[in-house]
């Protein structure tokens, strides 16, 4: 398969594919860390997302330039799962969430060998982006705690008034709101400051100056962001924790590790999926879950993906969706968070001059070196500096500025997307987005309710001209039913389906009805034009 033959794989753009490797892999392991941080496991798991997708999924996958990890478009269901099939529990003991996340895999493998790699494009446009920006939106609210300082441990005593099964069914935002006011009660102005410092660099990095300059491209902000986070947590940890400053930062505010991984414990590294729980309908449902939401996120990244390839290459779905399948079944099976691809690190991937899909495969590899060789370091990182980061991230899923657009350009679009924000703040994901794609369903079965039948009417001939879409259905039984209730007698009808190609039998059976027993009762000259097509109207002719 490494072999110069091989095109996706060829050891010919060594030279191309390395260095490139190394811009994905500086984007990568920041947003490993911080995607894991958001989504309450431990910086290992995302990592392993990290690893496998960079491995494992690019060596199955047909995407020349994809890369493929944990995304920030799938952390709230990451949270929901885990706080519905694990409950509150430390970060290393998700043994069910992980069960889910297998099956999710064997979903997703299941989808692309039946060839459903097209269901991405059957999702109305403004639906994705509703489901998208309500996750960025979320994701920038739960950084709060983080960003003033706060911590789980900082104030026991928040959940106090609450029973056990009364946490689990608390509404996210409401979590939020308990969170960040126990913050404020114990702020960290150490985290704030690094927070305020890491998020400015991130911005200056959006700019256009440090975007055309190729110094910035290959040494990307988030990468800038962790250093620096990291730099100003030491410096803040040696002045000391002197009274009224609460500039130090304590452990739970960093970057955790499990001491396995810095001991190399294999044994005990690797956390296995539950599988006693196989038969908790839940498990299948949250599985269920991140296969759909993740196959869409990937289709939609192929989809952009191909359109930044220079060379204009065209991915076979249903082959990325074995492919992402059988990552995510090997990540549950070890301990890590659900994979998709990831447009941020394909189009890095891409702008980085990669040639074939090894500098993906390369990149995965320096993942797994980097956590082993530097483990310490990787700890230093601050939550604050991640932060910044997710932020970052959540605003560019918000979208804010196509939104105000739509309001002038697709109005109906807008108010699907501003519906479905709403709907997943006031529920929860997967209930939201069924609520929104049932808004986009009704705007577009009424604009072909309105478009399907065309009718004009001339007072001063007594003609009436009713012309037909190229699709009418049972959906437009009423309106052409009122459309001909509403002629006058004596007239004069014209009924054209010249353009039409596809009419239901209910259709065709009120202009049977229409054409037999209404037009002659009222003395209505009736011509129709282009029905020849049409067996029913034809068989029933008298």
């Amino acid at each position: 398969m490494f072999n110069k033959k091989s095109k996706n794989f060829s050891l010919s753009h060594f030279k191309s594919d390395i260095p490139a490797a190394i811009v994905v892999w500086l984007v990568a392991l920041p947003l490993c860390i911080g995607i894991a941080q958001g989504s309450n496991v431990n910086a290992f798991s995302g990592l392993i997302a990290g690893i496998i997708g960079g491995i494992v999924v690019t060596f199955f996958s047909g995407s020349k330039f994809g890369v493929s990890g944990p995304a920030a478009g799938l952390i709230t269901i990451v949270l929901a799962g885990i706080v519905t099939l694990d409950g509150d529990v430390k970060p290393d003991d998700v043994s069910i969430f992980f069960l889910a996340v297998f099956l999710s895999g064997v979903i997703q493998f299941l989808l692309g060998l039946f060839r459903l790699g097209v269901i991405g494009y059957f999702v109305p446009t403004s639906v994705i982006n509703g489901m998208l920006a309500s996750i960025g939106l979320i994701l920038m609210l739960k950084q709060i705690p983080s960003i003033i300082g706060g911590y789980k441990d900082l104030n026991p005593d928040a959940y106090s008034n609450y029973t056990d099964a009364e946490k689990l069914d608390l509404h996210f935002l409401t979590k939020i709101w308990i969170d960040t006011q126990s913050a404020i009660m114990n702020p960290t102005y150490g985290a704030v400051i690094i927070f305020t410092i890491c998020l400015g660099v991130m911005l200056l990095w959006e700019l256009k100056f440090f975007k055309s300059r190729k110094l910035f491209q290959y040494l990307p902000g988030s990468l800038v962001a962790v250093i620096l986070g990291g730099v100003l947590a030491y410096l803040f940890s040696s002045m000391g924790t002197d009274s009224g400053s609460s500039l130090a930062l304590v452990a739970e505010q960093k970057v955790g590790l499990p001491q396995a991984v810095k001991d190399w414990d294999f044994k005990n590294l690797i956390k296995f999926p539950d599988f006693s729980h196989l038969s908790n309908p839940q498990v299948w449902l949250v599985g269920l879950t991140i296969a759909i939401v993740g196959s869409i996120e990937t289709l939609l990244s192929v989809e952009a993906t191909d359109k930044l390839d220079p060379d204009k290459n065209i991915s076979p779905t249903n082959k990325e969706l074995k492919a992402q399948g059988i990552g995510n079944a090997i990540s549950g099976l070890i301990g890590g968070l659900p994979i998709t691809m990831v447009i941020v690190r394909s189009s890095a991937n891409i702008n980085a001059k990669a040639k074939t899909q090894l500098s993906a495969i390369y990149h995965g590899i320096l993942l797994l070196v980097s956590v082993f060789t530097f483990p310490w370091l990787l700890e230093m990182i601050p939550t604050a500096s991640l932060a910044a980061i997710l932020c970052i991230l959540g605003f560019k899923l918000l979208k804010l500025k196509k939104v105000i657009e739509m309001f002038k350009t697709d109005i109906q679009g807008a108010i699907v997307i501003l519906t479905t924000i709403s709907a997943v703040l006031a529920t929860d994901l997967l209930k939201g987005v069924g609520i929104g794609f049932a808004l986009a369903m009704f705007f577009i079965l009424r604009k072909n309710y309105e478009l399907a039948l065309i009718s004009h009417t001339d007072e001063k001939e007594n003609e009436t001209v009713i012309s037909f879409a190229q699709i009418v259905s049972f959906l437009n039984k009423g309106a052409l039913m009122q459309t001909l209730q509403e002629i006058p007698s004596g007239s004069k009808v014209k009924m054209s389906a010249v353009k039409c190609h596809t009419m239901s039998k209910e259709i065709q059976e009120v202009i049977v009805d229409f054409r037999d027993i209404s037009s002659k009762k009222n003395n209505i000259e009736l011509e129709l034009i282009g029905f020849e097509k049409f067996d029913f109207i034809n068989k029933t002719n008298s």
